[in-house]
């Protein structure tokens, strides 16, 4: 937790505000992390993935730092203009739009579209003519805390045939994304994607396409409960992966961070509505939050991200504990195959700090399920 957040939580509690759970960034954190990864990988384009935290507040300040924009949707787009951003630093990131949306964003300026299918290619050629498009292939995610699925993406040799079709539909064959699965603590694994790209370019390149640009996705962490390696790691290991399959011909390269970007300049503050067991005999606590899953930790799901809990009573003894939220909804369970350790002493109202939630949060609280409102956050 930063000095800033600190002071800001304190003062809301000596003003006795309470507004339920709220989310508090540090957006010096976020200027630090941009800094980072434009320094780590020098000749790469940073596209901040704007999905992880879209607040006005964070798109404004990265557009100021020269950032450019992952979007997946028209509304995303029109955040990143309206935040500075011009449409030549934005890509349309999503494999997956509407043929109105892709004419939508052609009107705003937008000319750099993902695809990873000829039907996805044909609505590109479409509704935004002679744009530059390029493909997604499948990555195999392995060292990822969260896999991807097999939802984006097409195997590399089946990219070739994509790009070519979209030569044949008046486009221009840009290059190759790929993603290595979010929350990726393995530096090394650029290395097995970057394998594959080179192969698509090769084989592009016998077919006339001469391809410009490697989009090396996100995936970069956020330091949670495991150490993660540094930025400036990530950096190098990537520039090795690249010299070793484009030799002295390295395309034209982006990279997308969003967790990486925000996750860390992030605290969540939260009460506890109820300490139970199940049955006298259980040695197993039930501690319920004023957050669960649906006001904005939707990625406990599957226990996959298991975030950093902090409270006043760490010196006091610890156990295990499940860990849940307080709608009426069953699945509203944070941590119950691995019980979180937290102090015995734990009472009703005690505040309770979640760090790293500066990523996925804000964005995937729903909207008063149960009539609890949306999680209140605040950039300082």
């Amino acid at each position: 937790m930063t000095e800033r957040i600190r002071e800001f939580l304190r003062d809301r509690r000596e003003r006795g505000l309470d507004e339920g759970p709220v989310l508090v960034v540090d957006l010096d954190v976020v200027k630090d992390n941009y800094t980072a990864f434009a320094k780590a990988l020098p000749d790469t384009r940073v596209f901040y993935a704007v999905k992880a935290n879209p607040a006005p507040e964070v798109l404004s300040l990265l557009a100021k730092l020269g950032s450019c924009f992952d979007t997946a949707s028209v509304q995303e787009i029109e955040m990143a203009l309206a935040a500075g951003a011009t449409p030549d630093r934005i890509s349309f990131g999503n494999t997956i739009k509407k043929e109105r949306d892709i004419a939508r964003a052609f009107a705003l300026g937008i000319r750099l579209y993902a695809v990873d299918c000829k039907p996805e290619v044909d609505k590109v050629a479409r509704a935004a003519p002679g744009s530059r498009v390029f493909c997604r292939i499948l990555s195999d995610c392995a060292g990822a805390e969260w896999p991807l699925s097999r939802k984006f993406g097409c195997e590399p040799g089946m990219a070739v045939d994509v790009l070519e079709h979209a030569l044949k539909s008046g486009l221009e064959p840009h290059g190759v994304s790929f993603h290595v699965g979010s929350q990726q603590r393995n530096q090394h694994a650029w290395d097995r994607a970057l394998a594959s790209a080179a192969a698509v370019f090769k084989e592009c390149g016998e077919r006339g396409m001469n391809l410009a640009m490697v989009n090396l996705g996100g995936g970069f962490p956020t330091k949670y409960l495991k150490n993660v390696p540094s930025v400036k790691t990530y950096g190098t290991a990537i520039f090795k992966a690249l010299r070793k399959h484009f030799g002295n011909q390295i395309p034209e390269t982006i990279i997308e961070p969003g967790r990486g970007m925000v996750g860390n300049a992030g605290i969540i503050e939260s009460e506890v509505v109820l300490v139970s067991k199940k049955s006298e005999e259980d040695d197993v606590r039930w501690v319920y939050l004023d957050i669960g899953k649906f006001g904005g930790l939707a990625e406990t799901m599957d226990e996959s991200i298991r975030y950093p809990i902090k409270t006043q009573r760490d010196r006091d003894a610890m156990a295990p504990c499940v860990l849940a939220g307080p709608t009426c909804d069953s699945a509203d369970v944070l941590y119950e195959k691995q019980p979180y350790p937290l102090p015995v002493s734990l009472e009703i109202g005690d505040r309770v700090l979640i760090e790293g939630t500066g990523a996925y949060t804000s964005t995937y609280s729903a909207v008063a399920f149960n009539g609890f409102p949306p999680l209140k956050t605040y950039h300082i």
